[in-house]
């Protein structure tokens, strides 16, 4: 076997091994500042992102305002975009505590619950976002990660896949107002 075959081959393996691993949340629990859903999304909040195609191609930018409160210990999510090309969109999030550190989230466009869960400075949710298509609607697994890097800037990474492989990724900062 040639090595430039042979190095192929490694390359693949541990590309396959890195793919299949994922990092817990229980990896940030230390972390800090310390996110506090209740207390970080409580008030107008400020985001600011891009949208990348499958490629890595910057295809949208967009802004948001996030109107975020808690009521009898639901937390709501009230969410406006605009989007570069003047398209506006609307979730409402709806956030109810488990007691764990973890979170049932619904909103309007997300098919069934999503599974929110917070430790040291980290919130991971994992949903599936019904999306406009073509005249019609796919449905794509959102994986969001989220890191509180300071008192008020959250850091947002979200990779989104259809029937397992990557098709696009979210970027965006979120600041509280």
């Amino acid at each position: 076997m040639s090595a430039l075959l042979k190095s192929g081959l490694a390359g693949l393996c541990l590309a396959l091994i890195a793919s299949c691993s994922s990092v817990s949340i229980e990896e940030y629990a230390d972390n800090r500042p310390r996110l506090v859903a209740e207390e970080f999304f409580d008030g107008r909040l400020y985001a600011h992102g891009i949208v990348k195609n499958r490629a890595g191609r910057v295809i949208r930018y967009f802004s948001a305002t996030i109107d975020a409160y808690w009521v009898d210990g639901i937390g709501t999510l009230d969410e406006r975009f605009t989007f570069d090309d003047g398209e506006q969109q609307q979730r409402v999030w709806k956030l109810k505590p488990l007691g764990d550190g973890s979170y049932s989230a619904t909103a309007g466009d997300v098919v069934g619950e999503a599974a929110l869960q917070v430790a040291g400075n980290s919130l991971f949710l994992d949903y599936v976002l019904r999306i406009p298509y073509g005249g019609d609607t796919i449905d794509v697994r959102i994986d969001d990660r989220m890191y509180l890097v300071s008192e008020h800037v959250l850091l947002n990474e979200s990779i989104m896949t259809k029937w397992g492989f990557e098709v696009g990724q979210i970027t965006l900062v979120i600041e509280k107002g």
